[in-house]
């Protein structure tokens, strides 16, 4: 065993706080620092489901990517589904930490991740895309290259295919092909003006909306909608990972495990 204090400090050191956005709210939300920990579940969100793995599988700690507590709660109401959950893993001993704007922000957290999967090459944050200053700190989305060109509804296909993902969504901004690729991880339609105006060819993120997918269309730049699900869910295998390494020879004291039941909430329903 070892104390959830170590595994903070593992996590902390993966996804530092000073990355998260103002709004945000990472840390251990659920349980004590000093709680002894002998199984960790990794997982994307802290659903009734993954609460049940982690008590079948005796796991007194749960990282997550999404914080189970977003904004202030005034009553723990037991008859109402957050309040269940957490009398659910208070009764069970369970501590819940969250990594979530920090991670992917972070080197090697969410959004290189998804870069990595799909292919890219010469990767840097989208933020800092067009001001790499040697201090500058890593930040939200990415921005990459395909080894070689192909086109839109090839990437499109190709991005489907190597994703969590039964399907995505296209919208086509003209005929020039895909090499130059920008991406943001879960909902990151926000980024869409800056991708296209640091010449992406084309952009992947989750969330978009149909004035989304208008505005990527008249600036010129093919949009991929992957859902928030699938440009994630890929950190989960990747935290267990490098939570591994980071944790050196403690990680002798304390078995990883990850959520690999969790399924997308959309169901894509064809003809």
């Amino acid at each position: 065993m070892v104390k959830c204090q170590v595994l903070m400090d593992a996590m902390n050191r993966i996804a530092p706080k000073k990355l998260a956005e103002e709004w945000d709210n990472p840390g251990l939300l659920v349980g004590s620092p000093q709680q002894e920990v002998a199984r960790v579940l990794i997982c994307l969100d802290v659903s009734d489901e993954v609460v049940e793995q982690a008590i079948h599988r005796d796991a007194r700690l749960i990282i997550s990517h999404h914080p189970i507590l977003f904004r202030a709660i005034k009553a723990v109401r037991t008859d109402l589904p957050i309040g269940r959950r957490l009398e659910k893993l208070l009764k069970h001993d369970i501590a819940v930490f969250a990594a979530h704007t920090n991670l992917d922000s972070a080197l090697g957290g969410v959004n290189d991740v998804l870069a990595e999967k799909i292919g890219l090459v010469d990767i840097v944050p989208l933020e800092a895309a067009d001001r790499m200053e040697e201090d500058a700190l890593p930040a939200l989305g990415r921005m990459g290259r395909l080894p070689a060109p192909m086109s839109a509804k090839d990437f499109a296909e190709h991005v489907r295919s190597l994703l969590p993902t039964s399907a995505v969504r296209l919208t086509e901004a003209g005929t020039h092909p895909v090499q130059k690729v920008a991406l943001c991880s879960g909902s990151g339609a926000d980024f869409i003006s800056k991708a296209a105006f640091l010449g992406a060819d084309a952009y992947v993120t989750g969330d978009v909306r149909y004035h989304d997918a208008q505005h990527a269309k008249e600036a010129g730049i093919h949009l991929i909608d992957a859902g928030h699900f699938g440009t994630e869910f890929p950190i989960v295998h990747a935290l267990k990972t490098r939570l591994e390494q980071e944790l050196g020879k403690q990680a002798e004291f304390v078995e990883l495990l990850e959520d690999t039941e969790s399924k997308d909430f959309f169901e894509v329903i064809c003809e």
